[in-house]
């Protein structure tokens, strides 16, 4: 097993994405009345992740959750805490546990995270489902409303930026100037 190495290199690309996450955060293409929106957050998460291993993404997922937790929280229990905010955002760190299929693993991160959603959902917020409607039909429904946006925008982002031929095509860089 891989160990995780934190060096200082590795910490200052973490909070470079953390901090882009949050940015991003605040940019929403659209938001729900009780809670989650489309963005661009996840990007940044997953693109450490995958750059610097499923345990670095973790990490950095779950402090994004504590930043995103100060900026916009929406706390009524302890344990909702916990699942909407640090814990949610650290499963999109297990996209990097999976680097040579990494369409794959940002499925499974955002997976992960509408997983945590969902729980929280069905346990603290089934006052919202309307009446006669299953609580984790509600839920469900409710979380992939801006879950699913996310992931297919996420999927098509983190391909372009992966395809390393389609942003920097060989014919315009410079000889001094290729990336690693």
């Amino acid at each position: 097993m891989k160990r995780m190495v934190l060096d200082t290199r590795v910490l200052v690309e973490a909070a470079v994405a953390v901090a882009l996450a949050a940015v991003l955060g605040l940019v929403r293409i659209f938001r729900l009345p009780q809670g989650g929106s489309v963005s661009l957050e996840m990007l940044p998460l997953y693109y450490i992740a995958l750059r610097r291993g499923g345990w670095v993404g973790v990490l950095a997922g779950a402090v994004y959750g504590l930043v995103d937790l100060a900026i916009d929280p929406y706390v009524i229990h302890p344990v909702q805490l916990i699942l909407d905010y640090p814990l949610a955002f650290a499963l999109l760190g297990v996209s990097g546990f999976f680097p040579r299929r990494p369409l794959v693993g940002v499925t499974l991160g955002t997976v992960g995270r509408y997983l945590s959603h969902l729980l929280s959902g069905v346990i603290f917020f089934a006052s919202y489902a309307p009446a006669g409607q299953n609580v984790w039909a509600y839920s469900a429904v409710y979380n992939a409303s801006y879950l699913a946006p996310e992931l297919v925008i996420g999927l098509i982002l983190m391909a372009i930026l992966l395809n390393r031929q389609a942003v920097f095509p060989r014919s315009q860089m410079q000889e001094g100037n290729r990336r690693p």
